[in-house]
């Protein structure tokens, strides 16, 4: 795998003195928001997760070479590149061996963190069940990818536009402990609840630590999910966001787009429907998952 990986030498370093590092997506610039503001959203997540006493690990994959932490010059590129590829786990034998540009998914930056050795990984929501999933079977990898590798995912809940209930079977049939960070409720992602159950709440950031501390040392393989609800100034009404996001999921059928399109579809339609106001409660949660997670890491660190 070496062959294929470059880890940036502040990374390197932090990971080599046992220091707190914090992976980050690529796909939430190149494929999540639109510029210039994802390229402010990724250099603010890298301020306030170093603010935090952690080090940030942006990956991406440039010319079929996986970065293990961008540099400024190479967020921009993501930022910009219309032409970068989604990459999970299925893409990257094609991506790397044909010297491409990829930005990796949430499965995708799972893989590469854990070859890297970074334990905690920030997004802003996960992948899963799509609505509809008995017409499509369309599943996100990320959910398989959470059942094999070890990496701890603070995000806030998974996108509102997918089947939340169906997701959170998947994930108990995975074995992956779904843990609510102060709520008992599985948040919406734009939502702070869902109406699902957590497996477990956790108020204190030493008990998720341990946990997955736990599963690593009886060799349970898969990762845990920490659910961190968007702070509650910043959540958009649930009636409001529900009759949004249908009426884009119906835009997208009636378009007939499917696949790798349908999440970047969905959320740009959203945020023309909402005038920016999913934007920027999306940048929102992202920010307080950085928080959240540096300070994981940096728990996690300690034991």
């Amino acid at each position: 795998m070496q062959s294929f990986l470059d880890v940036h030498p502040e990374v390197a370093a932090a990971l080599k003195a046992g220091k707190p590092v914090v992976a980050l997506e690529s796909t939430i610039i190149s494929h999540g928001m639109p510029y210039p503001q994802n390229l402010r959203m990724a250099r603010e997540v890298e301020g306030i997760i170093r603010a935090e006493g952690a080090v940030p690990a942006t990956i991406g994959i440039i010319k079929g070479r996986v970065k293990i932490g961008l540099s400024d010059s190479d967020l921009e590129n993501f930022a910009q590149n219309q032409q970068v590829e989604k990459v999970s786990r299925r893409d990257f034998p094609l991506i790397l061996a044909q010297g491409k540009d990829g930005a990796t998914t949430v499965a995708g930056t799972m893989i590469a963190a854990e070859w890297a050795g970074i334990k905690v990984f920030v997004t802003g929501g996960l992948g899963g069940v799509h609505r509809g999933v008995d017409q499509s079977w369309d599943i996100s990898a990320d959910l398989t990818e959470l059942m094999q590798t070890d990496v701890a995912v603070v995000c806030a809940g998974v996108k509102s536009i997918l089947d939340i209930p169906k997701t959170l079977e998947v994930l108990e049939t995975a074995g992956v402990p779904v843990l609510g960070y102060g709520t008992d409720d599985f948040p919406a992602f734009f939502n702070r609840s869902s109406g699902c159950r957590v497996l477990q709440r956790c108020d204190e950031l030493t008990t998720v630590a341990k946990i997955f501390q736990a599963k690593q040392i009886m060799k349970l393989k898969g990762g845990i999910v920490l659910a961190n609800p968007i702070p509650e100034a910043d959540a958009l009404e649930s009636k409001f966001i529900d009759r949004v996001i249908s009426d884009a999921l119906a835009d997208a059928d009636a378009k007939g787009v499917t696949g790798k399109a349908i999440t970047p579809f969905l959320l740009k339609n959203i945020v023309e429907r909402t005038e920016g106001k999913s934007l920027v409660a999306n940048i929102a949660l992202v920010k307080n998952n950085a928080r959240v997670g540096a300070q994981l890491a940096r728990t996690m660190s300690l034991l």
